[in-house]
């Protein structure tokens, strides 16, 4: 069997990730915290593909447990893909440390962590591939989402440098930026449907781009010139908008 193992499973884009890994033929672990809420998922995948799900528990702040996570997996898996997020509150962030520190911690520091270990046996395997969802909001900060933005461009920096150490490895490191994407975690905000991305579309493009072996995509691609556009504005104008 060929196990790929997505964390923060739970998210409408990873839901959407492992279906389309099943799809191609893939089994699953599916790494969440309280994973009894994924088991109607997992039965679902089962008998659509008849692939194998495996529910495991993780919780990506508990770093201590990252490599008894790892090492009590049954088979290791051949590639991994990061779907955890936390938008979290950003005006609380500002006043609150200890929500800035869950936006930091939960987008950047937990996943690093598992990353780490799970890089060294791919490094060591010389084979394997890791997929981290980063975000646009990390191309350039923004004071809307600055404190999540600056968690996802250190994510981002992360990949970077781990696609950099694992090339000579044949280890395949895939930074995925996602814009807009219609999500639990965005459905309170009024977003542009034409810059809007469904999961599902999210998901065939991570699966595209990792086959591919693509380094970094935008999805939807448009977002590709949106943010060189927002990167390119200089910034003595940029601080004044409010974008």
């Amino acid at each position: 069997m060929s196990y790929v193992l997505i964390i923060g499973a739970k998210s409408d884009i990873a839901k959407a990730t492992a279906r389309e890994y099943a799809k191609h033929g893939y089994d699953l672990y599916l790494a969440a915290r309280n994973i009894s809420e994924l088991e109607e998922l997992a039965n679902d995948i089962t008998v659509r593909t008849e692939k194998t799900v495996k529910l495991v528990e993780l919780d990506i702040l508990e770093y201590d447990s990252h490599q008894a996570f790892y090492d009590n997996l049954e088979e290791k898996p051949l590639g991994v893909i990061s779907a955890i997020g936390y938008l979290g509150d950003q005006e609380k962030a500002q006043s609150d440390f200890k929500e800035a520190k869950q936006i930091m911690d939960t987008n950047y520091t937990g996943v690093v962590s598992l990353f780490n270990i799970i890089a060294n046996d791919f490094e060591h395997r010389r084979s394997g591939f890791i997929v981290g969802i980063s975000s646009v909001a990390g191309d350039r900060g923004r004071k809307s989402n600055y404190i999540y933005g600056s968690a996802k461009a250190a994510l981002t920096a992360y990949l970077s440098g781990l696609r950099n150490r694992l090339y000579d490895a044949q280890v395949h490191v895939l930074t995925v930026k996602p814009g807009f994407v219609a999500t639990k975690m965005t459905q309170d905000l009024d977003l542009p449907e034409k810059l809007t991305a469904q999961p599902e579309a999210v998901a065939s493009d991570i699966y595209n781009a990792q086959q591919k072996g693509k380094s970094v995509i935008y999805t939807k691609w448009i977002w590709k010139w949106v943010m060189m556009v927002i990167r390119n504005i200089p910034e003595f104008q940029f601080k004044k908008r409010s974008i």
